[in-house]
């Protein structure tokens, strides 16, 4: 009896001695209740070993004849000795007449002591990337899960942007877990010190880009468009390039960062004594003025290819969640169980059936924007749970203005 037979016959005794419950069992098992009574019954009849499957031992009925496989044998060693597994199936079938998979071929030729007649290729040959001629031409960005705080504290993922010319760590933030938050809260640090970059250098998160084989929504196929995510929005809207790395070796810059963060940053940590993620944030942009100052490299040409934000955006603006809603009769916006009232227009008349975009922005605050102005502005924090259950909702496709969402589920402050 394999493992799992043997738990499934211990705690099958103690149903049938009742010092368990049918449904204890089939939570434990992970199984329904009739599948509970269906095993029950078996073992009462033949014992535990009518918990092992009927057809253990014997051989599949599709196994290929004795004859068949001697007669492969053959053929391989005369006249198809240098035949590739692939060819060779092709080649029993179209002149022998013996139908057989390529990989049940490989497995009998393995099993019989036949190399492969031709190796695996060898790994592609890498050759290291130049760096970028200028600063903010490129970010890297990832986010680093590990134990920064040791026992002291909870694990964190240290989510941040490298640039790739020079190496500066231009903005990161502990975080709970890898979440559109985090990027977000990284990439305003990034704005405001140094400016908008011209493209940023990802991997295939889902913060980043919708899965491929995610079904397309109604709109979707409408419009024969994907949805962008909060992050491809803000990254829209900001006139940032969006690259996707096919491999963590494309990435190499970030991914070293994170070596040399967890042998020189955790140490650090543990000599200041942090033990929660607000110490750790707040001795975190201190020791990335000294990382900075100690490995950041010039880049070939002096001049930095930073810009300014667009249109004069400002940018927590820019970097919140933006949901698209319409005002209701009474003048009001829901966001979830909290209920927004919006002033009436300058003229007095309301503004029912008006669509306004609902900016949670990082802070915590709840703002209705009607594409010109901001129409209330309300301190309503939210914790780090509902900021990351609202980074979960999609863009509305076929708007305007274009950040707009359609989430309609918002937790209440």
């Amino acid at each position: 009896m394999s493992i799992k037979e043997q738990r499934r016959a211990w705690v099958l005794s103690r149903v049938e001695a009742k010092e368990m419950r049918v449904t204890e069992a089939a939570r434990l098992l992970g199984l329904t209740e009739r599948s509970i009574r269906r095993l029950r019954e078996r073992m009462r009849q033949a014992g535990p070993a009518g918990l092992v499957h009927g057809n253990r031992g014997r051989a599949s009925p599709r196994r290929l004849p004795e004859a068949t496989r001697a007669r492969i044998l053959e053929l391989v060693e005369q006249p198809y000795a240098d035949v590739n597994d692939t060819h060779l199936a092709e080649l029993l079938a179209e002149r022998e007449g013996i139908e057989v998979g390529r990989v049940t071929l490989r497995r009998l030729l393995r099993d019989a002591g036949r190399p492969p007649r031709r190796r695996r290729r060898a790994p592609r040959h890498r050759r290291r990337r130049e760096r970028m001629l200028r600063e903010g031409m490129l970010l890297q960005t990832e986010g680093s899960r590990h134990d920064w705080l040791g026992e002291r504290g909870p694990r964190l993922t240290l989510v941040g942007y490298i640039d790739d010319a020079t190496g500066r760590v231009t903005g990161a933030t502990f975080r709970e877990q890898e979440d559109t938050a985090g990027y977000l809260e990284a990439l305003a640090q990034t704005l405001r010190r140094h400016g908008v970059p011209g493209a940023i250098y990802h991997d295939r998160a889902g913060v980043f880009e919708p899965a491929l084989r995610q079904p397309l929504t109604l709109e979707e196929q409408l419009f024969d468009t994907r949805v962008p995510t909060k992050l491809g929005r803000a990254f829209a809207e900001l006139g940032i390039g969006s690259i996707t790395a096919r491999s963590p070796q494309a990435k190499g810059r970030i991914e070293r960062l994170w070596g040399t963060l967890q042998d020189r940053l955790i140490p650090e940590l543990r000599i200041a004594g942090i033990e929660d993620r607000d110490g750790a944030n707040a001795f975190l942009g201190r020791y990335l003025a000294r990382h900075n100052r100690r490995f950041a490299v010039r880049p070939a040409e002096p001049e930095p290819a930073w810009r300014r934000m667009p249109g004069g955006t400002p940018i927590e603006r820019a970097c919140c969640f933006k949901y698209r809603r319409a005002v209701a009769r009474d003048g009001t916006v829901r966001a979830g169980a909290t209920i927004l009232q919006v002033p009436a227009k300058p003229n007095g008349r309301s503004r029912a059936g008006q669509r306004v975009e609902l900016h949670v922005r990082l802070d915590g605050r709840l703002v209705i924007w009607d594409g010109q102005r901001e129409l209330l502005s309300t301190p309503a924090p939210l914790d780090a749970v509902q900021l990351r259950a609202l980074g979960h909702a999609r863009v509305e496709v076929g708007t305007k203005p274009p950040s707009a969402a359609t989430a309609t589920v918002l937790p209440s402050p």
